[in-house]
């Protein structure tokens, strides 16, 4: 006799990560829209954001600048001052209004800023090439050396370049990060947390921070990017507290927490990728000394907001950027053993999904050494996702590309309902509706 019994989905089986009690393991991964006008989240974003929350869902907001000097795309939001942090609180009530849990992604961009825009992105929020590009966004945020105040070059762990032409573009050549200012670049970090709680561009056309005064290869992706300068040793702490009141902020805008990215070939990772660092100092050179920034981040901000209130995204894997390591799977196992000590809420990784070579099986060390819940995303849809959980890869599955298209992404997958397919070409255009809240929701009685 057949059963009745409906077929488990362990995508949409409850799970419970610290406090919060969550109705399925579905989650909105951070994705970068461009649609924060100068800086300022907006009121679209209500919209946007209640749209795909649901009772008991996790959502993680687009990447969000702890500082001034942390920028490096057009119109992405930040939480560093009172009017951001104001600005965000309408955003987060939207979502807590539906029973949504949302944390706010907190950023520092990487060691070389775009300076003519493009417009076609990856799975989850970051740029993709795989493809013919989207159009190009208007030409008036070309500026020498990516948004940085007073014209610096961006900041990194190195100030080595990336191949002149990579990916058929022209990259501005960073700055190595000096040992002073690491502490700086943590304390922006902290700053950004904390006004998120609460609630892209360089100041004075400087150049951004990195670990390096590396530039990437000139032409990759097609773009112009601009160079950036090396972060002084002694500028760290000031970067580390910009993170620490960047989570304090998050805290008062109403945030339920923050995401750490060290992710996409950004500042935190570029101190992680021995492709990028080529410091001297104690912020370069052994893997214990390329992972020091990250942890100091994560210490500063679970000590400022509560442990339980972090999470921090990795992806040791990824190559974006001309961010790789020479061997991801030590630098993934490494961090996923460290920030143990740190007793925070969830680690969020990317998939090696850019490299044939790869295994999906290479985030099982990372899942199996780190303690709390482990969340996964790159290229996952309904089948893989629901695999994942169901084979104890993965606590939580993110998806990026799908839950844009798709605001009820979890009634779909309920249905296994077809999905609405993505328009690329206004992934990061400024539009404050086209591409951005009027994708429709599934019609359950057609």
């Amino acid at each position: 006799m057949a059963s009745n019994t409906p077929k488990t989905i362990p995508l949409l089986t409850p799970y419970k990560m610290g406090k919060f009690n969550l109705s399925h393991r579905i989650v909105l991964a951070p994705l970068t829209r461009n649609r924060s006008y100068k800086n300022i989240p907006q009121p679209h974003a209500v919209l946007y954001y209640s749209q795909r929350t649901t009772e008991g869902g996790l959502l993680i907001t687009e990447a969000t600048g702890v500082s001034d000097t942390a920028q490096g795309y057009p119109e992405t939001p930040g939480i560093w001052t009172k009017e951001q942090v104001e600005a965000w609180k309408p955003i987060v009530d939207s979502v807590h209004n539906k029973g949504g849990i949302f944390f706010c992604q907190i950023w520092h961009i990487r060691l070389r800023n775009l300076v003519t825009w493009f417009n076609t992105t990856q799975e989850d929020g970051e740029p993709s090439f795989e493809g013919p590009p989207g159009p190009m966004i208007e030409k008036k945020y070309i500026v020498k050396h990516g948004f940085q105040p007073n014209g610096q070059a961006p900041i990194s762990c190195t100030d080595k370049g990336v191949t002149p032409g990579l990916y058929g573009e022209d990259w501005s050549p960073p700055r190595r990060l000096g040992i002073d200012e690491i502490p700086h670049i943590i304390n922006d970090f902290k700053l950004a947390a904390r006004n998120a709680i609460e609630a892209g561009f360089q100041p004075n056309g400087q150049a951004p921070i990195s670990c390096t005064d590396k530039g990437v290869t000139p032409g990759l992706y097609g773009e112009d990017w601009s160079p950036p300068r090396r972060l002084g040793i002694d500028e760290i702490p000031h970067i580390i507290n910009d993170f620490k009141l960047a989570a304090r902020n998050a805290i008062e805008a109403g945030f339920d927490g923050v995401e750490i990215h060290g992710a996409n070939g950004y500042l935190i990772e570029q101190f992680m990728k021995d492709q990028v660092n080529d410091r001297k100092d104690q912020y370069g050179g052994t893997l214990e000394n390329r992972c020091r920034f990250a942890l100091e981040i994560v210490e500063a901000v679970a000590k400022e907001i509560g442990s339980q209130r972090v999470g921090i995204r990795l992806s040791p894997f990824t190559d974006f950027m001309e961010s790789s390591d020479s061997n991801p799977e030590a630098l993934g196992l490494y961090m996923a053993n460290a920030l143990n000590k740190y007793n925070i809420l969830y680690l969020h990784v990317i998939g090696p999904r850019w490299s044939e070579s790869e295994s999906p099986q290479s985030l099982l060390p990372m899942r199996k050494a780190f303690k709390a819940t482990f969340v996964a995303s790159g290229g996952y849809d309904r089948n893989g996702g629901n695999e994942a959980v169901a084979e104890d890869e993965a606590d939580l599955v993110a998806f990026g590309r799908l839950f844009l298209a798709n605001p009820d992404l979890p009634r779909r997958f309920e249905l296994d309902a077809g999905l609405n397919r993505y328009d690329r070409s206004t992934f990061y255009t400024q539009d404050p509706v086209v591409g951005y809240t009027d994708y429709p929701f599934l019609d359950v009685h057609a």
